[in-house]
């Protein structure tokens, strides 16, 4: 185990995998997230059902691949259409009875990342579609100690340097 939540989530291990092979050696990948650095800060997103600051992401869709699940979330919740994600690996986690699942269990996320121009903040709030779940987005700079930060997705921001 890397580390626990306050919620008792766990991240288990970052498996660096290829994308291609993901969907045949681990079960079930329910999520993709996408870890975004802009120069050396990162972005987040505020969580309005979760209270707190995210990377970014979703659920995969019936049918969807990981890249088409990522693609489809970062056009929703970042207005990102057309640029190049890198697959990370996938994150393996132990999570606490839920919303999506009443029990104890065992689940991957698929893991991207992303570099983008300074400009890019100048624009993101027009381009955003999803603001229902994610209320804003900050750098990470700008609430680290003063709002509560996902620790696992704060571990998770090492994974694209």
């Amino acid at each position: 185990m890397i580390l626990k939540d306050d919620r008792g989530n766990e991240l288990l291990d970052v498996i660096v995998c290829e994308e291609a092979g993901a969907d045949s050696g681990y079960a079930p990948i329910t999520h993709c997230l996408l870890v975004v650095r802009i120069g050396t800060d990162y972005l987040m997103g505020w969580n309005n059902w979760r209270q707190d600051w995210e990377i970014f992401g979703g659920c995969r869709e019936e049918g969807e691949t990981l890249r088409d699940c990522i693609l489809r979330e970062c056009r929703e919740e970042l207005g990102l259409d057309g640029i190049e994600f890198h697959f990370l690996g996938l994150a393996h986690y132990r999570l606490a009875p839920g919303y999506f699942n009443p029990e104890w269990h065992e689940e991957y996320g698929g893991l991207y990342g992303v570099t983008l121009p300074e400009e890019y903040l100048q624009t993101v709030e027009r381009q955003r579609t999803d603001r229902e779940e994610i209320k804003k987005v900050a750098l990470l700079s700008t609430i680290a100690g003063s709002e509560p930060v996902s620790p696992i997705d704060k571990r998770l921001l090492d994974c694209w340097k």
